[in-house]
Formats: C-alpha cells, sequence, structure tokens
C-alpha cells in the first residue's frame, strides 16, 4: 500500500510538475535560439560590408573592361548598368 501510494504520488508530480517545467525550459531555450545574437549580428554586418566592397571592385572591373574596347565583351550600351540589390 505504501510502494503504491509512493509511486502514485512521484507520478502526479511527474506530470504537473517536472514535465511541464521541461517543456517551459526548452521553449524558452528555442525562443532564445531565434534572435540574432550579438556575434551574428556583427558577422552580419561584416558580410554586408564585404559584399558591398567586392560590388564596388567588380563596378571598377567592369568600367575598366569598358574602357579597353574589347570587341569579346559584347555589351550593348556601357553606359546602362543594371542596378544592385546591395544599393541602399
Amino acid at each position: 500500500m505504501a510502494d503504491e501510494f509512493i509511486i502514485a504520488i512521484i507520478a502526479i508530480v511527474s506530470l504537473f510538475v517536472i514535465f511541464p517545467g521541461m517543456v517551459l525550459h526548452y521553449i524558452s531555450q528555442w525562443r532564445r535560439q531565434k534572435t540574432l545574437q550579438p556575434d551574428d549580428e556583427r558577422m552580419m554586418e561584416d558580410l554586408w560590408r564585404s559584399a558591398k566592397a567586392m560590388e564596388r571592385r567588380l563596378e571598377t572591373l567592369e568600367a575598366l573592361l569598358d574602357q579597353s574596347d574589347d570587341p569579346t565583351r559584347g555589351r550593348a550600351s556601357p553606359s546602362r548598368r543594371p542596378r544592385s540589390t546591395l544599393d541602399d
């Protein structure tokens, strides 16, 4: 009888205290991971700067190639440039 009572108490405590506590703990961990950490934000900013620098280099290279009048380049109008997705 005492063993059954102890098992029942453990089951009730597990169902109403331990399991909900575990669920809430992992939900809070999941929400915390959804947001960007400061290191992630810094990395994104560095990647953005690198992409902008590479775009400027590419535009400079294209301008130099357009000036060289290379017939294999095949540009219809050198003055028209497609608008970049990185422009603000």
